[in-house]
């Protein structure tokens, strides 16, 4: 799957998430599963890892037990389950090495994709953190849309650079026209959200661009949901730092 294709996939992963925050808590939490669980499908493939089974199961376990255990957690702070899950996890990614049956080959660099892939993961979880944030539902719909905006115009033809600032400003733009539509997200934290979310789509599709494993659909299964699944625990933080 092509750069272009891969972006404006992205971009309809990221309006789906906005969708479904307009909507409500459930089906935000739904889709942020449902991110953790496609990373899972994708991880192993992208990094091309002895063991994509299990490894891909660990990564799935521990990124919906993420979502869930924030979803069911009541009160502040939101995230203070997650550091537990995450542990859970890498335990999990040691186990599933141990009870591997090939001799273990690239031992090391099987467990240190899991590790990471599980972090991936677990950043889903930060849409429904961000949703209960004083700006909440906004504030997730006003990262998402920037996403969308900023994947899509990652897709256009521009060279080099000029992508990455036409990205960048695009992405900018739209959180301030979206901090303008919606009340509850000042100026400048919506022209922050779009300045990070356009940085983050430039940096990951700058990375990925010619990484050969992107030529198998699970891989590019990854990169595609990679911005939005990452971008749940950099909105949380921007939510955090500039909202409160």
């Amino acid at each position: 799957m092509g750069l272009s294709s891969r972006a404006v996939a992205t971009a309809v992963v990221a309006a789906a998430v906005a969708v479904a925050a307009f909507f409500g808590l459930l089906p935000l939490t739904l889709a942020s599963a449902a991110l953790a669980v496609l990373v899972a499908i994708g991880w192993p493939s992208l990094l091309n890892q002895p063991a994509p089974g299990g490894s891909g199961l660990v990564i799935g376990l521990t990124g919906v037990g993420a979502v869930a255990a924030v979803a069911a957690t009541e009160g502040e702070p939101s995230l203070r389950n997650l550091p537990l899950v995450l542990a859970m996890g890498v335990v999990l990614a040691f186990v599933a090495e141990m009870l591997r049956r090939d001799g273990r080959p690239r031992l090391v660099e099987s467990l240190l994709g899991t590790v990471s892939g599980l972090v991936v993961a677990v950043s889903a979880a930060g849409w429904i953190a961000t949703d209960r944030t004083d700006a909440g539902a906004a504030l997730v719909v006003t990262c998402a849309a920037t996403l969308a905006v900023a994947s899509a115009v990652s897709a256009l033809p521009v060279p080099g650079w000029w992508n990455t600032l036409l990205t960048l400003a695009a992405s900018i733009a739209a959180g301030g026209a979206l901090a303008w539509a919606l009340p509850e997200v000042v100026t400048v934290n919506g022209l922050w959200t779009g300045a990070v979310s356009g940085l983050l789509v430039a940096a990951l599709h700058a990375l990925f661009d010619q990484l050969p494993a992107l030529e198998r659909r699970a891989a590019a299964l990854a990169a595609i949901v990679l911005p939005v699944t990452v971008g749940g625990i950099l909105v949380f933080v921007v939510g955090r730092v500039l909202v409160g």
